[in-house]
């Protein structure tokens, strides 16, 4: 009878311990599962479709997956409509993505006006200051932080190339009146044509299918082109370079992109890498716990020239040997 007794309590034992390891095993495989192999959601918004704006998500994505961060993303399409991009940010509210990828001005200031809870992460924005999205480069502050399209020197440099280089009298531009990264870009060329003597005369359209109408009306009042990074302008480009290989006018534009679209020259960058600046801000938030208050947003790194010398021909320009010294060109 003793035995009997003690061979249940042992039974009893070894089916208890199992189940104790069982139950021990089970919950360490969950607590690993959910520390390493969380995923998130990323809501993407983007105010239209341009090779510039669509080289930065591409780079965004990229610095996500090579973080190691699993991500689901939502991408979304505003059209070149600031309703629909204030739609797309309550909703990404709504559905409680964990951050949000602003890749426009008008995309982070509809994104910044649903939630001030959600981090959110700029690309493309080329005066966040200006636009009230951070309180400095230094110091975000908020919920927001990201990489700006605005080096401080490519503006004057450019100007500076027309007035010099060129010859430039007068300089004309189009622009959307409604879109901020584009006003604060005309200040600065107001600013800097005025210090090399450079007249500047701007056309302001508010649709892409009003650009090549503004543009034809700059012919005959000006000597060079300058076309910003303007979204409502730069998906339209075909239309200004059209209109400046008619009519052999050197088109400078505001990115590489842009050159590769027709465009003469730029001072700039790729935007490929301020994606990818912005991806690894993101990557620091959803894997390091960051906050984007302390991360210090950017501008872009290593200004260059490039030249395409098909559109030189194209607009009658002769290019100088210099040029080739300090120039990288596409053929």
């Amino acid at each position: 009878m003793k035995k009997w007794k003690l061979g249940l309590a042992s039974s009893t034992l070894a089916i208890l311990f199992l189940v104790g390891c069982g139950s021990n095993g089970s919950d360490n495989t969950s607590g690993e599962s959910s520390g390493d192999d969380k995923a998130y959601t990323i809501g993407m918004t983007q105010i239209v479709e341009h090779p510039s704006l669509d080289a930065a998500s591409e780079g965004f994505k990229k610095a996500i997956e090579d973080a190691g961060v699993d991500v689901e993303f939502d991408e979304q399409n505003a059209q070149n409509d600031q309703t629909n991009s204030n739609t797309i940010a309550q909703n990404f509210v709504s559905q409680g993505v964990d951050l949000i990828f602003a890749n426009s001005t008008p995309s982070a200031q509809a994104s910044l006006n649903a939630t001030k809870d959600i981090p959110i992460i700029f690309t493309s924005v080329t005066d966040p200051v200006d636009a009230k999205l951070i309180a400095s480069f230094e110091e975000p502050g908020g919920n927001v932080t990201g990489t700006a399209d605005g080096n401080p020197e490519a503006i004057p440099s450019t100007i500076a190339f027309m007035a010099e280089e060129m010859g430039a009298k007068t300089v004309g531009t189009v622009y959307n009146t409604g879109e901020a990264n584009s006003v604060a870009q005309i200040v600065t060329m107001k600013k800097e044509a005025e210090k090399v003597g450079l007249k500047l005369v701007e056309a302001a359209v508010t649709a892409s299918s009003e650009v090549k109408q503004a543009t034809e009306s700059l012919v005959g009042k000006v000597d060079v082109l300058y076309i910003i990074t303007d979204n409502t302008v730069v998906s339209a480009l075909e239309s200004v370079v059209m209109v400046a290989n008619e009519k052999d006018i050197p088109l400078f534009v505001g990115e590489f992109d842009s050159v590769e679209r027709g465009g003469f020259a730029a001072y700039g960058f790729d935007y490929y890498d301020i994606g990818y600046e912005a991806g690894q801000m993101a990557a620091q938030i959803l894997k390091d716990g960051k906050k984007p208050a302390d991360i210090p947003a950017q501008y872009p790194q290593n200004l260059k020239l490039v030249i395409n010398e098909d559109a030189a021909k194209e607009m009658g320009i002769e290019i100088k040997d210099e040029w080739k010294e300090t120039a990288e060109f596409l053929e």
